[in-house]
């Protein structure tokens, strides 16, 4: 094993020879200069992997000397040491991109803990999150054989999302494949779960056993805060975000926002026409139809034909809610980046709006886009990368700037969830079923469907799910776990094809427990 190299600078370099000894003795290779312009010639002449820098020396200072050694190699690690405790030089210090700061006389024991934190922190975090993980691992496989209810199975989704991101820092220690396996044995049995369960929910929402669901969420969580004449409240809506996705956006908002997150689930099918409809218009999509048959549009599940009327079905829950604001409700679909652009360059004219209330269509566009682009799946090759695809969007995005103007605004009040996830698809199901039947690969409505019960959960009467019935003879199939429907009709060409997609519509963790968070500005 290599050992690691060390280059101590300092100009009574003498005095630490019992500090450079013990270091040597514990397996780090030192070698000592005494002055600024040999520290330059050692780096130039050999790779360190860390450098301690005495602050204070004759000649070149420590300052000057850290500046020329970014110069010669940005990358190296440096620890500045130095009597001085003012704070202007810690700052000037820490400015200059220093890894680290020690104050004279330091010990062999802060020595030895900063250079396992910077040349060995990661994989010794590796290793504890390995045995954290594999611990974890056991207790969830254990729940997964016990019945768990709605509040358990967030519990476990949290607890699987949250591997993934640690496990995103640590991709060395090999664990990817287990925390999958996990995940696709968690979403058989969550399949089951929702299957036995979502009827009894839909019927009684009022019961302590059913989840809070999407017709509820926007009352609960946005019309609750109308009430206050003092706020302004913004409702984003971003379509198709996952909550790993939107734990990694959630690093660039915690210092400018208090967060507060809750969890409900997504109606079925998870796809936008339903979910998002009922999450405007607080009601199922079976009254949706019944009580607006206007605003429920027939035809084709996509955005132009069936998220029409989102303002119109928003503003509706307000008047039945008997909430009157103070002026216009303002609503706003985010569908390409100008308009987030534009929105973003007049967002303090929103500030005295009462509710503005903002649907974000990029994620939606992301999932998709990736399914048809190779360039997408090639940077996007898996779930980690997705997520890194995730942040990388919302680090230079709109969307992004919009947040930090609201968090100036003192009155503004944020609400922000999701109609529903995505799942990538790995496995592909035969489904039987006639050519007027819809084209959705994770859910399907038409005449004579049939698909394996392994693959879908049927829906014969569409108000057991309070399901629009479109007609009489109409039936639904739901794909549960991370199958997709596929035709026997050139059967291989589009299994292929739609493999390693990331689909919605479905039975699934990923698509059906979903945030809401609440954020106000900390200033």
């Amino acid at each position: 094993m290599d050992r690691k190299k060390i280059l101590w600078v300092d100009d009574e370099i003498e005095l630490l020879r019992s500090h450079i000894i013990f270091l040597s003795e514990k397996g780090y290779e030192v070698d000592t200069v005494t002055n600024g312009e040999d520290a330059l010639t050692s780096v130039k002449e050999k790779l360190y992997d860390l450098i301690f820098l005495d602050e204070m020396m004759a000649g070149m200072g420590g300052l000057e000397t850290l500046s020329r050694i970014k110069n010669i190699n940005n990358s190296i690690p440096v620890v500045m040491i130095t009597k001085s405790e003012e704070e202007s030089l810690m700052n000037e210090a820490i400015g200059g991109k220093i890894s680290d700061y020690l104050t004279k006389p330091v010990n062999p024991s802060q020595v030895l803990l900063v250079c396992k934190k910077i040349l060995e922190g990661k994989k010794i975090s590796g290793q504890y999150a390995a045995k954290d993980y594999l611990q974890d691992f056991n207790q969830i496989t254990m729940a997964l054989s016990s019945s768990l209810d709605y509040t358990e199975w967030i519990d476990i989704y949290l607890k699987l999302v949250n591997w993934s991101i640690e496990l995103d820092q640590h991709r060395e220690i090999g664990l990817e494949q287990s925390l999958s396996d996990q995940y696709k044995e968690a979403n058989k049995e969550f399949s089951k779960f929702v299957e036995k369960n979502y009827k009894s929910w839909v019927s009684d929402t009022s019961s302590k056993n059913s989840p809070n669901l999407s017709p509820g969420i926007t009352e609960k969580y946005v019309l609750n805060h109308l009430r206050d004449e003092g706020k302004s409240v913004f409702y984003f809506v971003l379509d198709c975000l996952r909550l790993d996705q939107w734990l990694v956006m959630e690093k660039q908002l915690a210092d400018m926002f208090k967060i507060e997150k809750d969890y409900y689930y997504s109606i079925l099918p998870t796809a936008t026409p339903y979910a998002r409809n009922s999450l405007f218009a607080g009601l199922f999509p079976s009254d949706i139809e019944k009580n607006y048959p206007d605003y429920w549009v027939s035809g084709s599940d996509d955005e132009n034909s069936m998220n029409k009327f989102e303002k119109e079905l928003l503003q509706l829950l307000i008047d039945r809610k008997r909430i009157k604001l103070r002026n216009d409700l303002k609503y706003i679909k985010i569908i390409d980046p100008e308009v987030g652009r534009n929105f973003e360059q007049n967002i303090h004219s929103y500030q005295n709006t009462h509710l503005t209330a903002v649907v974000v269509n990029f994620l939606d566009m992301i999932a998709h886009g990736r399914s048809d682009s190779d360039i997408l799946k090639e940077i996007a090759p898996d779930e980690a990368a997705y997520r890194s695809l995730t942040q990388s969007w919302f680090n230079h995005s709109s969307l992004l700037n919009i947040f930090r103007a609201l968090s100036k605004m003192k009155n503004a009040k944020i609400i922000i969830t999701t109609d529903h996830g995505s799942i990538r698809s790995l496995r592909g199901a035969k489904v039987l079923g006639d050519r007027e039947a819809s084209t959705n690969l994770r859910f399907k409505y038409g005449r004579n469907l049939k698909a394996d019960d392994k693959h879908a959960l049927y829906v014969k009467n569409a108000s057991d799910f309070k399901l629009p019935k479109r007609g009489v003879t109409i039936n639904y199939i739901i794909a549960k776990e991370d199958y997709y429907f596929v035709y026997p009709t050139e059967y291989h060409r589009f299994l292929t094809h739609y493999k390693d997609t990331f689909q919605h519509g479905g039975i699934s963790m990923e698509e059906m427990i979903l945030p809401v968070i609440t954020m106000e500005s900390k200033s």
